[in-house]
């Protein structure tokens, strides 16, 4: 959880669209939405760079050969926006949880769903 945090967090950073898209599964729509919202920051002129997310709690829901469910309690912190010759910290996060599913894809893990 913590490397596939670490690629989002590099995609958001490099305004790499298609790189943040890859960590999802093809239909993950996490994944639509994610892509859509590094969209409008690099529409604005915008990039997110320095994001952190910090997990505060995992546990383990389900674990099989190509599939991991899990409920994670986390929050993005220490994110800077970045564009047009200025940087401005973002507000930190609140903890929020979720109940992610990851399927083993070509030998990765991807993101197949994240729901509250």
């Amino acid at each position: 959880l913590h490397v596939w945090d670490e690629r989002r967090a590099a995609a958001w950073a490099a305004g790499d669209v298609a790189a943040l898209r890859s960590l999802y599964t093809r239909r993950s729509v996490a994944g639509d939405r994610d892509a859509a919202r590094l969209t409008r920051w690099l529409d604005r002129g915008l990039r997110v760079r320095r994001m952190q997310t910090q997990v505060l709690r995992a546990q383990v829901l389900e674990e099989r050969p190509a599939r991991l469910v899990l409920e994670v309690t986390d929050r993005i912190a220490r994110a800077v926006a970045t564009g047009r010759g200025r940087a401005m910290p973002l507000p930190a996060d609140a903890p929020s949880r979720w109940r992610i599913t990851l399927r083993r894809v070509q030998g990765e893990w991807r993101v197949a769903a994240v729901r509250p």
